[in-house]
């Protein structure tokens, strides 16, 4: 469906939006502002990761935003974000998304004449910084669901439990971490040396502060599975470290059991009044003297 946002008569250009477009749509954007057919593929793939293409006549933009569905198991690109296309040149832009936008909804209440959206690319730069800035606002939803787990980890014994969603969280940073890899590109061309003013430095501070944040965020997940590894394996030794010395304390008590139970003919203790209290004392015996050795030690 299109539908025109910002009129010349509002504006030095006017703003196209497209939701959830259609061939017939795009055959009518590309005829009427000769757009490249090679965008117009691209633009329909969903999942495509951000990207930026300059033309003769307009600049291709491909964004990518957290989705307005976003769950705690989504695990892909597709469930984790959303995209938003871009075409603009001198006096237009277009945009395409297949879900509601909600910074969209919002804009349509700005004043076009303002500097912050004085032509099509101070258009397409808020645009930018308003898609990149979706991933900064569930940082403290992430960050929160972080330390719950690693308090998890440390202080309940639930932890297979908390593997399962510390995994999400990881492949939901990993793939937030790609998306605002690939934006350096986008923010380069708005922030360029001869291009440069307050709002492209808003742009740029904001990818700057995401990219550093989601890094921190990335570190510590690594760490607190690290962390979880090592305890699981402390655990594991400590179960091994508790069998071993059973079976210590068992192997020469079984020995001795084992001597005097094959009832050999010419064996005289077992013709022996005493035979059988002194064999349970020297068992006793030598369990005392593994278990002082082992004390002294401090395996126990």
């Amino acid at each position: 469906m299109i539908s025109t946002i910002v009129s010349k008569e509002q504006a030095s250009y006017e703003w196209v939006d497209v939701f959830e477009p259609s061939v017939t749509d795009l055959e009518i954007l590309k005829e009427k502002y000769n757009l490249n057919q090679a965008s117009i593929k691209d633009s329909l793939e969903p999942e495509h990761l951000p990207k930026i293409e300059e033309f003769d006549n307009y600049t291709f933009i491909i964004l990518r935003m957290v989705s307005a569905t976003f769950k705690d198991n989504s695990d892909n690109i597709g469930e984790i974000t959303d995209r938003l296309t871009i075409f603009y040149g001198a006096d237009f832009v277009i945009t395409l998304h297949k879900k509601n936008v909600e910074f969209i909804h919002k804009m349509k209440l700005l004043d076009f004449r303002s500097p912050k959206l004085k032509d099509s690319k101070h258009l397409a730069n808020y645009l930018s910084t308003a898609a990149l800035a979706t991933f900064e606002k569930i940082l403290p939803k992430i960050s929160t669901k972080l330390d719950e787990y690693e308090e998890s980890v440390f202080l309940t014994r639930q932890k297979k439990l908390v593997l399962k969603h510390v995994y999400f969280i990881k492949r939901q940073i990993d793939v937030v971490r790609k998306v605002i890899i690939l934006y350096k590109e986008i923010v380069e061309h708005f922030h360029a040396n001869q291009k440069r003013n307050v709002y492209s430095r808003d742009l740029k501070d904001l990818y700057l502060r995401a990219n550093t944040l989601y890094d921190n965020l990335s570190e510590n997940t690594s760490q607190l599975l690290n962390i979880y590894f090592n305890i699981s394996s402390n655990h594991t030794n400590e179960i091994m470290r508790i069998l071993t010395i059973f079976s210590v304390f068992f192997m020469p008590i079984t020995f001795v059991a084992g001597v005097y139970g094959m009832n050999f003919k010419n064996m005289p203790e077992l013709e022996w009044y005493y035979g059988y209290p002194v064999a349970i004392i020297i068992m006793l015996g030598i369990s005392l003297a593994i278990y002082y050795w082992f004390k002294r030690k401090g395996w126990l």
